[in-house]
């Protein structure tokens, strides 16, 4: 299943390995919020170094624009590393060019350097040939354990394999074995659940998914652009008009693979403190929108759940920043961790219902990637993955 060789596969003794990692994490003032993508790059990390490796990380955080910018400064995220491993962490105050180049130098066998922000160069997501060489020259070999950022073709995860032989890290390896295995030969039944807000963001994954699942459950949103194409009336809730052609043919396709909420939960406003209630579908009256799933729903979704051998899910059931309106989210989050199905959860906000709900060791795979894993459910072929070397 997985083809792509791995630091198993190469010797990195007295090397210097350049290691894209997705240290993509929320910074405020400083401090490191939620530091799963950092834990989760550990694995890879303590191998290299046990093996004698001089270790150079290199990741982008938030979306600077066109140059250096304080606010996304990979610093804190060096002195958190520090803190994590308990040992001394290096900083370089840029990516490429000599303050990189120097401390890549004085790197020894067993340290560990964070460069700066890739993205303060806007010819990393250019893919730019220059910015990968000199990216490359810092060191010997190049790891990509960044799987949420294996479907972008940028400098640092596409560009650098032209001058560096590239293998996978150890969770860029789960990730693809997890999500791949899921669609690729899963035990079945096979339990899609879909949320979120809108019908085009996933319109891919929706026709790859119907030739590969047993059923695909319809939350959040995209549940009232297809409950409109039905035809029932949903008054003031979100519907994307210019999908409804589009919806109405993926329900042709998919017959009774698809399916949709029975009732849903009902706001007067878009506002955390709304005036609430719970309808059957169809009996939405003017002047209110849908905002959840309702019980009845959660109960069918549930059921369906329980009896399925694999269960993917990416998107939250409504709207779930707003406690009252997150019942339907929490109620699938609670099925899918107790259903004895191999599941593999994708995509920020369910990947937040879980770990809220306190189910995260009740997940087989947590996926670090929201737009690689919807790539992936897609069948669409993740370019830094592509890239690295074949077994």
């Amino acid at each position: 299943m997985f083809n792509k060789k791995t630091v198993r596969d190469i010797d990195v003794k007295g090397k210097k390995v350049l290691v894209r990692v997705d240290f993509n994490v929320p910074t405020k003032d400083g401090k490191v919020g939620d530091d799963t993508r950092i834990r989760s790059a550990l694995p890879t990390i303590d191998y290299l170094l046990e093996k004698g490796a001089a270790v150079i990380l290199c990741s982008h955080l938030g979306r600077p624009k066109g140059g250096p910018d304080p606010k996304y400064t990979m610093k804190p995220v060096a002195e958190y590393l520090a803190k994590l491993m308990g040992k001394p962490v290096a900083f370089a105050d840029d990516c490429i060019g000599p303050a990189a180049e120097a401390a890549a130098k004085a790197l020894k066998p067993g340290g560990v350097l964070v460069l700066e922000n890739t993205r303060f160069h806007p010819e990393e997501e250019k893919n730019d040939v220059e910015m990968s060489r000199k990216l490359a020259s810092l060191a010997e070999v190049y790891v990509n354990d960044a799987f949420g950022s294996a479907h972008r073709a940028h400098a640092s995860t596409e560009g650098v394999t032209k001058f560096l032989p590239g293998v996978a890290g150890f969770l860029l390896e789960k990730e693809i074995k997890y999500l791949g295995q899921a669609i690729a030969d899963p035990k079945r039944p096979f339990v899609a659940i879909l949320g979120g807000a809108k019908i085009s963001d996933k319109i891919g994954v929706i026709k790859n998914l119907l030739s590969k699942a047993d059923t695909i459950l319809i939350g959040g949103g995209m549940a009232n652009t297809f409950l409109k194409a039905k035809g029932l009336d949903m008054a003031d809730s979100l519907v994307e008009a210019d999908a409804l052609d589009t919806a109405r043919e993926l329900l042709a396709v998919g017959g009774k693979k698809l399916v949709l909420p029975d009732d849903m939960v009902l706001a007067d406003k878009f506002d955390a403190d709304a005036a609430s209630k719970t309808v059957d579908v169809g009996n939405v009256p003017a002047g209110w929108r849908i905002l959840d799933i309702g019980p009845k729903t959660v109960a069918e979704y549930g059921r369906i759940v329980a009896s399925a051998g694999t269960v993917v899910w990416n998107g939250p059931m409504g709207v779930f920043e707003f406690p009252k309106f997150a019942e339907g989210t929490y109620g699938v989050a609670k099925a899918v961790a107790a259903s004895k199905a191999i599941s593999v959860i994708g995509g920020g906000d369910s990947v937040a219902a879980i770990q809220q709900s306190g189910l995260t060791d009740k997940i087989t795979h947590i996926s670090t990637g929201g737009g690689a894993s919807l790539e992936m459910l897609e069948g669409i072929e993740l370019p830094g993955l592509a890239a690295l070397q074949d077994k």
